[in-house]
């Protein structure tokens, strides 16, 4: 008796400035003057669609890039400013045809109905192919853009504060998934003859009521292709490991080695039972920044070089890999023994390392039987073998009309 083959290894990049080295700017490929146009993230979405990539994330703030953990560090040497993801991300989607992707979006400062119609709009322009990244802020001087509320300065990431506030975007992402269901999806009628364009009983208010939000509902936007597009998140310890229990389909996490994953894959599979979601796919990607090049010391020496150019040793919270492909194939195959299902990957320098993942690093893998030749689903919840889900106010009325 044969066993069953594995599952397929999922990879996604995180596409963030010119790379996520400080000093990537500087390298002759980084095409720093390019940065604030539409056709130099279009290039860099068609080369990852082009590796067969199951979606691209875009970074995203709401205060200028900092090496500081809470406050601006006045820096002039490294890129500042970045333009808006989702918008991007809307402008890129006409361009391609497959790949998913995934907008960042602050959940601490902004509203969730308004970021419920933008995912769903890029879900429709992208016919079936939008996520959303959730993260938040603890940062005072972002908090001063928007006059609202104070976030008091914290002193370690398991602050109380930082607790609240992500408590608050698991509230904040349950109304954007309630408003993404607030329309059924047979709503829309459109009958000219009759003048019918919608069905007013398919069209339901939400009300909820949490500690930090209070919507009605329902969305001025009619439910998303994907019915709910994908939410990600990236967690490094207990409480938001908590957030992508409960509220994601894909969480990033930070392992620094296979025993490290299969603890942190543990603890988000015991949250997630917690949070009642044992029967629900909840993928878990390892992050990791990659120097690529063929010869490992040419990785090396650049790593070394860009370090030089930035005044320091690069930090990171993930693991940062210096290597060939092939080196980096073995390590990702290792690390999905831990129970890890695939990875997004942060090209150091997104002109040298995102070319080396989608014609080096991809082959290698495809050689090895451990990733896909050709996309196999139209939708970014098809790829990730996330079942389109039903609509819960719909089996509502179901049943109170059964």
């Amino acid at each position: 008796m044969s066993s069953a083959p594995p599952s397929p290894l999922h990879l996604a990049v995180a596409l963030d400035g010119t790379g996520w080295h400080p000093a990537s700017w500087r390298e002759p490929v980084a095409r720093p003057r390019d940065l604030f146009t539409a056709g130099y993230w279009a290039d860099l979405v068609a080369e990852a669609e082009r590796g067969l990539l199951d979606f691209v994330t875009f970074e995203d703030g709401l205060g200028q890039q900092s090496s500081h953990f809470l406050e601006l560090d006045g820096r002039t040497d490294q890129v500042r400013g970045r333009l808006d993801a989702v918008l991007v991300a809307a402008r890129i989607a006409p361009l391609t045809r497959h790949i998913g992707l995934v907008p960042t979006t602050v959940a601490t400062h902004t509203e969730p109905f308004h970021i419920s119609k933008a995912i769903a709009t890029l879900d429709y322009v992208s016919t079936g192919r939008a996520g959303l990244r959730v993260q938040i802020t603890a940062r005072p001087n972002e908090a001063d853009h928007f006059g609202r509320r104070t976030i008091p300065r914290i002193d370690t990431y398991d602050s109380p504060v930082v607790t609240d506030l992500f408590d608050e975007a698991a509230d904040y992402v349950e109304v954007v998934r309630r408003l993404w269901d607030s329309w059924e999806d047979d709503a829309e009628i459109r009958d000219a003859a009759t003048g019918r364009f919608i069905d007013r009983d398919k069209l339901h208010y939400i009300d909820f009521q949490g500690g930090h939000f209070s919507v009605k509902g329902p969305s001025i936007t009619p439910r998303p292709p994907q019915g709910q597009p994908v939410v990600t998140a990236l967690a490094h310890q207990t409480v938001p490991y908590r957030l992508v229990a409960r509220q994601a389909d894909v969480g990033y996490v930070t392992p620094h080695d296979t025993d490290e994953a299969r603890a942190i894959v543990a603890e988000i599979r015991a949250e997630q039972e917690t949070a009642g979601r044992a029967d629900q796919t909840l993928h878990v990607f390892g992050d990791l920044v990659v120097f690529l090049d063929d010869d490992p010391a040419e990785a090396a020496a650049r790593r070394e070089r860009l370090d030089t150019l930035a005044g320091e040793p690069y930090p990171s919270d993930a693991r940062v890999f210096t290597g060939t492909p092939s080196q980096l194939a073995n390590l990702l195959q290792e690390l999905r023994s831990a129970g890890l299902s695939g990875f997004r990957l942060r090209p150091a320098v997104l002109g040298h390392d995102l070319p080396a993942i989608t014609r080096g690093l991809v082959p290698e893998l495809q050689r090895r039987g451990a990733f896909r030749r050709a996309y196999e689903a139209d939708t970014l919840r098809g790829l990730l073998g996330l079942t389109r889900p039903a609509n819960r106010y719909a089996a509502a009325t179901s049943a109170a009309t059964a």
